[in-house]
C-alpha cells in the first residue's frame, strides 16, 4: 500500500470543514482488501503476486484458482471462506486485518461503487486469480457490460475526446440516419451516460454525466 501511495497512484485532496482529506484514485479500503486476499489465498509454490498499474486500470494477480465449490458470481455476495493458507489467514484475523470471513470481495465491490468507480472485475486466468480495478466508469469494457452498442461506444469515446456530440456528429461518426442517431442518443440519455443540453433541434448537444 505504501508503494502504491508514494510511487504509482495519484491522490486527490478535498476539505471537510478545516481539515484536508486525501483520497487515492482507487479506494484505499478496496485495494487493501484485495492485497490481503492475494496473500492469504496465494499458491506459494507458484510465481510471485503481480501488480500492474496502467493509465485507467489496476490489476492484481496471484497464483491459485478458486476452490471447486466457489464460482466468480459467488464472490459478489457473502460466501463461504476457504483460505488456501489457513495459518496466514488466522494470523491476519488475530491482527485485525480481516474483520469478517467471506465478505472481502463484497467490500471491494461496495467500496469501488461508493467511490463512483465501475465494479471491479474478478477473473480466473493463467492458473491464478485476477482483480481488475477500473478508474474510468466510461471505459470500453464497462460500457459493454452496460449493454451499449458499438455505435454508442464510439459516441462515448468521441465525447471523451471532444467534450460533446450532437445528432449530426453522431450520424457522421457512425454513417447512420438521423432517426437512428436520435434513437441511440435517447438510449444513452436514458441510461444516464449522456446528459442533454438544449431543446430538441439544431442547438441540442450531449455530454457525459459525471461519475
Amino acid at each position: 500500500m505504501e508503494i502504491l501511495k508514494t510511487k504509482y497512484l495519484v491522490s486527490k485532496f478535498r476539505y471537510e470543514g478545516i481539515y484536508r482529506k486525501e483520497d487515492l484514485e482507487y479506494p484505499e479500503e478496496a485495494l487493501r482488501e484485495a492485497i490481503i486476499n492475494s496473500i492469504i489465498h496465494k499458491d506459494y509454490l507458484g510465481p510471485h503476486i503481480q501488480l500492474r498499474v496502467g493509465l485507467d486500470k489496476l490489476s492484481l494477480w496471484n497464483a491459485g484458482t478458486l476452490s471447486k465449490d466457489l464460482r466468480i458470481e459467488d464472490l459478489k455476495k457473502v460466501h463461504k471462506s476457504s483460505p488456501r493458507n489457513k495459518i496466514i489467514a488466522e494470523v491476519f484475523f488475530k491482527a485485525g486485518l480481516i474483520e469478517n470471513w467471506g465478505r472481502g470481495t463484497v467490500d471491494i465491490i461496495d467500496c469501488s461503487k461508493a467511490a463512483g468507480l465501475p465494479e471491479p472485475e474478478f477473473i480466473e486466468e493463467q492458473g491464478g486469480f485476477t482483480v481488475n480495478f477500473y478508474k474510468d466508469i466510461y471505459n470500453e469494457e464497462n460500457l459493454r457490460k452496460m449493454g451499449l452498442s458499438e455505435r454508442q461506444i464510439n459516441a462515448v469515446k468521441y465525447v471523451k475526446e471532444k467534450g460533446r456530440i450532437n445528432n449530426l456528429d453522431y450520424q457522421k461518426l457512425n454513417s447512420i440516419s438521423r432517426q437512428s442517431a436520435t434513437r441511440d442518443l435517447s438510449e444513452l440519455t436514458g441510461k444516464l451516460i449522456f446528459k442533454q443540453t438544449g431543446k430538441v433541434g439544431q442547438g441540442t448537444y450531449y455530454s457525459l454525466k459525471t461519475n
